[in-house]
């Protein structure tokens, strides 16, 4: 590994640190360049999904991630606007490993609102790409990058996609290696579902729950809660005081993944929203 000037460092293929999960691929990159810590390469959980997500969709995106979070598993995702972004920004919220993987150069705010995300990302996580330091993102990279993120998980979870949409890359790639590849249902009414109802349909395991993730990484399943119960006391904690959810769960004693559970809830039931600086609190008239 060769690190360069402002926190920046290359893997080459040949260098005895580059990552065994890329080598699965046929063509990995001869060059990864990036930000942050190297050792949260692999052996993730992929979270993809819409850029235009739903709030059901966000919903998911923060129940999964929070518990990967939770369970020290690296989360990755591609930083695009919608159910990339927000599993990024729950990772950091729970104090949790994520890695950002890029179209462009690694140095490069791609897209322009996740600026602040992964700027966060570079310094608590990693962020990675085969591009060149500078290059910007063209349309083929698109597709280039989703067999990065495929390859540095071990599960790759679609959380919500419509038709078209280039998670099925991403999910064509895991397969391809040799990944789990899981989808979260949703209404067969919302075009934003289609295309993960499909992927289900084509033999990608259907996900509910946060024990059938622990599942399919082999983890002891979660035990039970009363999600009522732990709803009325999220809420009226951030009633109170508006908090990040592992702040939530450090003062309140409950388990990440519940809290997380819990203000999906109530975030759907139109009740808390998030903040812009990453707390949950009452809805702001």
């Amino acid at each position: 590994m060769t690190r360069v000037a402002a926190g920046r460092w290359e893997i080459a293929e040949t260098d005895p640190e580059y990552p065994e999960c890329l080598r699965d691929l046929q063509d990995p990159p001869h060059v990864l360049y990036g930000y942050g810590d190297p050792a949260m390469l692999g052996g993730g959980l992929a979270v993809i999904g819409s850029r235009k997500a739903t709030p059901y969709g966000l919903a998911c995106t923060r129940l999964f991630a929070g518990w990967a979070a939770s369970r020290a598993i690296t989360v990755v995702s591609g930083a695009a606007i919608g159910c990339d972004l927000a599993s990024h920004r729950t990772a950091l919220d729970a104090g949790g490993p994520t890695v950002a993987v890029l179209p462009c150069g690694a140095d490069q705010d791609y897209p322009l609102r996740a600026a602040d995300t992964l700027a966060a990302v570079r310094t608590r996580g990693a962020v990675v790409s085969e591009a060149p330091w500078g290059s910007p993102p063209a349309r083929w990279t698109f597709v280039r990058r989703n067999r990065i993120i495929a390859a540095l998980s071990r599960v790759v979870l679609v959380v919500e996609a419509g038709l078209p949409s280039g998670t099925f890359t991403t999910a064509d790639h895991a397969l391809d290696i040799g990944r789990d590849v899981l989808a979260v249902p949703g209404s067969i009414f919302a075009p934003e579902c289609r295309g993960s109802n499909r992927l289900i349909r084509q033999g990608a395991a259907l996900v509910t729950d946060v024990t059938e993730l622990a599942e399919a990484f082999g983890r002891e399943t979660l035990p039970l809660v009363c999600p009522l119960m732990s709803s009325d006391r999220v809420l009226s904690a951030i009633r109170a005081d508006p908090a990040r959810p592992d702040d939530l769960a450090h003062d309140l004693g409950i388990d990440i993944v519940d809290v997380v559970r819990s203000i999906s809830l109530l975030e759907l039931q139109g009740r808390v929203a998030r903040y812009g600086d990453g707390r949950y609190g009452p809805i702001q008239a």
